[in-house]
């Protein structure tokens, strides 16, 4: 191998925009200790988990539903419509 390969891959290689890659990848990883973990996590947990903060967005879907059905059901079996406009003449 040439010695010169070695020093070419050694060496950094200016970036055309400035944006640094390794800057970068230091900023995003997560902190070791994050001294607002402690004050933060009361929002991910009990009464606003994600789970409760959508279970009440629709308060009276359940009730509505279970109502309409039963009116349904009861209209559908119980009140037969007596006479039959299609059948009868106009007077």
């Amino acid at each position: 191998m040439h010695p010169t390969r070695f020093l070419r891959e050694a060496a950094e290689k200016p970036s055309i925009t400035g944006f640094d890659m390794r800057a970068l990848h230091k900023a995003t990883k997560v902190p070791r200790y994050d001294p607002w973990e402690r004050a933060e996590a009361w929002r991910y947990k009990g009464n606003f988990s994600r789970f409760n903060r959508f279970r009440g967005s629709l308060p009276g879907l359940g009730t509505a539903t279970v109502a309409f059905a039963a009116y349904c059901a009861y209209e559908h079996f119980f009140l037969k419509e007596e006479h039959h406009h299609a059948e009868e003449g106009h007077h």
